[in-house]
């Protein structure tokens, strides 16, 4: 029995809180939250055999035939793929078949194609297994919405740590420990992704964490998309992951964000700016060592700035570009419009996004 014949499905676009770089590390921490912005797939019944992909920020549509359990033809959508050809193999394993599918994108994470650094991989990937999973009727609880995204997005790149997966399918605050993504992809591949969504993953949690008390979230957007890959790949080459340099960064990243979800819990407002503050000093510390440049002038004014004002701020995700966050008092009685304006003279658009409280949803 197949599902409704039109299902759409969007997820969230997400921001690193704290914990970028060091959360590609199995069972290393991170804060994340959901922003509205989103990603949204639209999936109904195709013609002809195999899936059909068209994007609002891509050329389209493309045709993707099956052969022997992969889609093959035209490139620009993998994680989109990815996801169709993970909910497949799960399909398979229950003795069923992915129907001819019409698969539609379309994004508020990017503007004239140009991506924001929100997430929009993570996020058409939840869209995707959502999405055709319902519409092939199968009932995904959340962790197996999440699971199945993570092992669609491992097969691309495993050094991503799904920390935007995790925003994107639950939404809100979250504090998101990666699971080694080697270790999933191999499961998967020996037992199949059925027995992969039940297995334990080591390393792996994940949890809501109350949002911030008194404080509003502004983000500032650099016009600079880049590849969070690009930059983890090089991390990790120049480093090795064993170099004093990378071991203190990811250690001393631990302790503050462990700090930083107390002080959510706590309701700790000046805890976790300072926490936040500790962040982009930490982040400062291992680009000086590093030279990822991961702060450009953009990300530095950003900070500056908001720092001016009262604010906690640093780059959200990789740096290099995207976006940066501050914090601020939300009940200061002072007009925004300033802080936007010399952001704006930086080079960095004031960005209207606010957190998300749900994740993926109908």
């Amino acid at each position: 029995m197949t599902g409704p014949r039109t299902v759409t499905r969007r997820a969230p676009g997400k921001l690193f809180v704290a914990g970028e770089y060091a959360v590609v590390e199995p069972g290393n921490q991170a804060i994340l939250v959901a922003v509205d912005r989103y990603i949204t797939v639209t999936v109904s019944d195709g013609a002809a055999p195999g899936v059909v992909v068209s994007s609002d920020i891509g050329a389209g549509p493309v045709h993707h035939p099956w052969q022997e359990g992969r889609l093959t033809g035209g490139t620009g959508t993998p994680h989109v793929v990815a996801a169709v050809e993970t909910v497949a193999r799960l399909l398979a394993e229950r003795g069923r078949s992915v129907p001819p599918l019409l698969v539609s994108i379309s994004s508020t994470l990017h503007e004239d194609g140009r991506k924001f650094g929100l997430g929009s991989s993570g996020a058409v990937t939840v869209a995707a297994v959502s999405a055709v999973a319902a519409h092939c009727g199968l009932e995904l609880t959340a962790e197996e919405s999440f699971r199945t995204a993570l092992i669609a997005s491992a097969h691309i790149d495993p050094k991503g740590s799904g920390g935007d997966i995790a925003t994107s399918t639950w939404g809100g605050w979250i504090a998101y420990r990666a699971p080694d993504r080697y270790v999933v992809i191999d499961l998967a591949r020996r037992q199949g992704v059925e027995e992969a969504l039940r297995a334990p993953w080591p390393g792996f949690s994940v949890r809501r964490l109350s949002p911030p008390r008194n404080l509003c979230l502004e983000v500032g957007w650099t016009g600079n998309p880049v590849s969070t890959t690009s930059l983890v790949t090089d991390l990790q080459r120049r480093t090795w992951r064993g170099s004093p340099a990378y071991r203190k960064y990811v250690g001393a990243t631990g302790e503050l964000v462990h700090a930083a979800v107390i002080a959510l819990e706590d309701g700790d407002t000046e805890g976790l700016l300072r926490q936040v503050r500790r962040a982009r000093q930490e982040l400062v510390h291992l680009d000086d060592e590093v030279r990822l440049g991961i702060f450009t002038p953009e990300l530095t004014a950003l900070c500056a700035i908001a720092e001016r004002v009262g604010g906690a701020a640093k780059p959200s995700g990789a740096g290099g570009g995207d976006c940066g966050i501050a914090l601020l008092d939300a009940e200061a009685r002072y007009d925004r419009s300033p802080l936007h304006r010399q952001w704006a003279a930086a080079g960095v658009l004031p960005l209207p996004v606010s957190p998300a409280t749900e994740g993926v949803e109908e």
